[in-house]
């Protein structure tokens, strides 16, 4: 009989309680970034993943929801989301840490401190009962500048990587209200300067948690049906970011330039991990006509000659995205098929 994995242990009435003080601490200045740490490490309860920490969350706002009626509290929103924005918004008038920003002289306290607030944003972004209020309100706005940052100190590189922690939570809940969000926002073009210059592990996060193209443009994870042949598992959601993409030469170019300049980087210093999400980007993109026919002039040749082979030797998933997206190339094109358009001469 095959092993069965033990169900994570449900959270004890005396952490329950110290939940709710916790919360309640948060009020106050002088208890409120020992409850922030203690809030963000019961969030990332060992073992609670998924449901069980969308539990955590469900249990931690209807708390602070009981706060709002218990208190009478004017303020329009949860109270805690305001004290956390309060905490970790630069354009906030609370924020102690803005003028740390620009010049960059952020402490590893300081980064830290703002990550745990922005780790309990994470869980607002996360939740059904609040994410499309975390929208209305254009919450993500507020983190734009922390990736806006260029210094590559450690506080910074985890300020951003916390960040796109928010907005990939977001991303993942496949909902086309969050798409349309983001799709009239600037995170495109703030995501594509971070893969352009940021360190791996940005970029690597960066497409893993979907925060950016491979997202925006509706990636989902390869599949193969029966005869072995790749295809991406689409639908009407996913085409909302790939046509957007693909609706300018200006967008396309972008998005393609950026990609084409990780490849030229990965050809001389490889890593397999980031190749990876490479190719799924450029396959999604060739899931569009529109795009062949500019795929088919700018794939940079090292993904059509033996460059990557020993890189990818031992990582046949990836080789199968690549063998498919070289066929999609292959491929005639469809008459009378419209191209990306060109800006005007």
């Amino acid at each position: 009989m095959p092993a069965t994995t033990p169900a994570p242990p449900a959270i004890p009435q005396v952490e329950r309680e110290k939940i709710y003080q916790w919360i309640i601490e948060l009020a106050s200045p002088d208890t409120r970034e020992n409850a922030l740490l203690e809030l963000r490490l019961i969030c990332t309860w060992p073992g609670v993943l998924g449901e069980e920490k969308g539990e955590i969350c469900e249990f931690f706002f209807g708390l602070s929801k009981v706060q709002v009626k218990r208190e009478k509290s004017s303020q329009t929103w949860h109270p805690c989301c305001g004290i956390l924005l309060g905490q970790c918004c630069p354009s906030s008038r609370n924020s102690q840490f803005y003028p740390y920003i620009n010049p960059p002289a952020l402490t590893a306290h300081q980064s830290n401190r703002v990550c745990n607030a922005l780790a309990l944003l994470q869980c607002v972004a996360s939740h059904p009962e609040t994410r499309s209020a975390f929208l209305q309100a254009h919450i993500p706005l507020f983190l734009y500048p922390f990736l806006h940052t260029v210094s590559k100190t450690r506080p910074f590189e985890y300020l951003r990587l916390t960040s796109l922690g928010v907005i990939g939570a977001l991303v993942k809940t496949d909902e086309q209200e969050v798409i349309n969000f983001l799709l009239t926002t600037e995170i495109i073009p703030l995501c594509l300067r971070i893969m352009e210059s940021g360190s791996e592990l940005s970029k690597t996060i960066l497409l893993q948690a979907g925060t950016c193209e491979e997202a925006i443009i509706g990636l989902s994870k390869p599949q193969a049906d029966r005869s072995g042949n790749i295809y991406s598992s689409k639908n009407t959601l996913d085409e909302t970011g790939l046509s957007y993409i693909c609706q300018t030469y200006e967008r396309f170019s972008h998005v393609a330039m950026i990609l084409g300049k990780m490849v030229l980087a990965l050809a001389k210093e490889p890593s397999a991990r980031l190749l990876k999400h490479v190719v799924r980007c450029y396959l999604r993109l060739s899931d569009n006509q529109r795009a062949r026919g500019a795929l088919r002039q700018c794939l940079p040749d090292q993904l059509k000659d033996t460059t990557f082979a020993n890189v990818l030797k031992d990582d046949n998933s990836t080789k199968r995205w690549l063998a498919q997206l070289i066929k999609n190339l292959s491929e005639a094109p469809i008459q009378d098929q419209p191209g990306i358009p060109h800006p005007p001469q």
